[in-house]
């Protein structure tokens, strides 16, 4: 990994076509650097749940443990998801990293594929990236798969 130099000063939001917000780079970022950490407070999975519940739009970010998340708070919660990204995450002690997965321009959004999890329909985080490869879903491809499994078992409503 490339030890990076990027500061937060490097990065700005602004207006996203993917959605709402997004995070910007000002400068060249080479592939394989530390671009910015998912900061936010560490709680439970189910304090989580708690908090956001009823809401759409978490900043919620999932630790490999499958029991904490970050609640983020900072620059790297306004990253947008994309089913071709240009950044990858990786925890790293227990801390979030979003690291460069190739070189990206000067005012470039950044972006990382979500691959969330723990749904209840397929269609319920629907991807509106513009990727050639987009599939339609935040989810990961293996959620996919099991929500249309699920979806598939499930009886058909009846009609009133």
């Amino acid at each position: 990994m490339v030890a990076s130099k990027l500061s937060a000063m490097s990065l700005l939001l602004r207006s996203s076509q993917i959605h709402s917000v997004g995070c910007y780079t000002t400068s060249a970022i080479p592939s394989g650097a530390k671009v910015v950490e998912y900061a936010g407070r560490k709680i439970t999975a189910a304090q989580g749940d708690e908090l956001y519940e009823g809401l759409e739009i978490t900043y919620l970010f999932g630790l490999e443990d499958g029991k904490h998340v970050i609640d983020g708070n900072g620059m790297a919660a306004f990253i947008n998801h994309s089913c071709d990204p240009n950044c990858e995450t990786d925890e790293i002690d227990g801390r979030v990293w979003i690291i460069s997965a190739r070189e990206i321009a000067a005012g470039e959004e950044l972006t990382y594929d979500y691959n969330l999890y723990d749904g209840e329909a397929p269609d319920e985080a629907p991807c509106s990236c513009g990727a050639k490869n987009c599939r339609g879903s935040m989810f990961a491809p293996e959620e996919i798969k099991r929500l249309k499994k699920l979806s598939r078992k499930q009886p058909a409503k009846l009609a009133s």
